[in-house]
């Protein structure tokens, strides 16, 4: 899906203090195997802010970013893949009374991992409707898996789960990137392999590790072992051709990518799910900055974006491809062009030079 004159006009995170993974590990809660396999250097925690107030913290700083007032805002849509508060309670309103406090509608969008870039495409197809020229919508994002109910260190052999929060301010009137292209694709065939075998009805009680993925994985694996069918397909072809596919709505090409924001994976994981079915070298990604934060779910493609923005890694003209899936199995992928630099404070400056597509 291809769009025109929608932009991302300001961006926030809220990333907590990181624990070195040595101290884990001298904790008895992580393994020297596991570092070793994962390559991961530390991982963000906190200990003490609920995952809406981080939302509203990074929220606050997208806003101020953007340059929009409050009455721009038609909207906003928040996101989470674990607890948000009390069920029946709506975050969103929580999120939007700290950061705006409009009357306007707020969404809880549940997507898994892809919940921002999902949120995205709804601000995108509602602001394309709006004959407002200054109309925004405010995305946030946020976890906290700091509970006894989670083990952020044992949940999947493919991740270590980080707290944190972020926003993104979508705007029709301008920014520092512009969004070209946006696609999701599903192989719902592979749906039960984070199911697990538990009852879908009635609901089971969380008494410990409620998000415990490789549990689900073996209680598969030993299905499969006993002759029970196999929900796996080729989920690198799917997403190559995802990417072929955005790529080619942008009227662009993988070679002409400056760079790739991407789930906050494991080393290898990241390589063998990502990255290596396009050919693409860790360097090209996020790696170095994923390995000192872990994954952090929701937030890890608006964290990847600003680290490479305000540190000048991707400057106006250039290509970013933001790519990730979640469980489903689905995948996602944007083509965005930078189209300003950072100042000081965070907020984009006036374009000086503009990439033709």
């Amino acid at each position: 899906m291809r769009f025109d004159d929608i932009h991302l006009a300001g961006v926030g995170t809220y990333v907590p203090p990181v624990v070195p993974v040595e101290e884990a590990i001298e904790a008895g809660r992580y393994t020297a195997e596991a570092r070793d396999a994962s390559g991961l250097e530390s991982v963000a925690v906190e200990s003490t802010l609920p995952a809406v107030d981080m939302a509203v913290r990074a929220a606050r700083t997208a806003v101020a970013r953007s340059g929009h007032r409050p009455e721009d805002f038609l909207g906003l849509l928040h996101s989470g893949t674990y607890y948000q508060g009390p069920d029946g309670w709506s975050p969103a309103h929580y999120v939007l009374l700290g950061a705006l406090d409009r009357p306007v509608s707020a969404f809880h969008v549940q997507h898994g991992c892809l919940g921002l870039l999902a949120s995205l495409q709804t601000a995108a197809l509602r602001l394309g409707t709006s004959a407002d020229p200054d109309a925004a919508m405010l995305l946030t994002a946020a976890d906290n898996f700091s509970t006894p109910l989670v083990d952020r260190w044992g949940s999947s052999s493919m991740f270590v789960l980080a707290d944190s929060g972020s926003s993104l301010v979508v705007s029709r009137r301008g920014g520092f990137a512009r969004l070209v292209a946006l696609n999701f694709v599903s192989q719902p065939a592979m749906e039960a392999m984070h199911r697990g075998t538990d009852p879908l009805f009635p609901p089971q009680v969380p008494v410990e590790n409620a998000m415990d993925f490789e549990g689900r994985l073996e209680s598969w694996r030993l299905k499969w072992a006993e002759g029970g069918a196999i929900p796996l397909a080729d989920f690198g072809e799917l997403i190559s051709a995802t990417v072929d596919s955005t790529l080619e709505e942008a009227g662009t090409s993988l070679d002409r990518v400056t760079r790739v924001v991407h789930n906050g994976f494991n080393r290898d994981p990241l390589g063998v799910f990502l990255l290596d079915p396009l050919g693409l070298d860790a360097d090209r990604g996020t790696w170095r900055l994923n390995r000192r934060i872990g994954h952090a779910s929701v937030s890890d493609y608006a964290i990847g974006l600003e680290h490479l923005w305000t540190t000048g890694q991707v400057v106006p003209g250039d290509r970013v491809l933001v790519l990730g899936f979640t469980t489903g199995m689905e995948t996602a992928c944007a083509v965005l062009e930078i189209t300003a630099k950072p100042t000081g404070d965070g907020s984009p400056a006036a374009p000086d030079s503009r990439g033709e597509l």
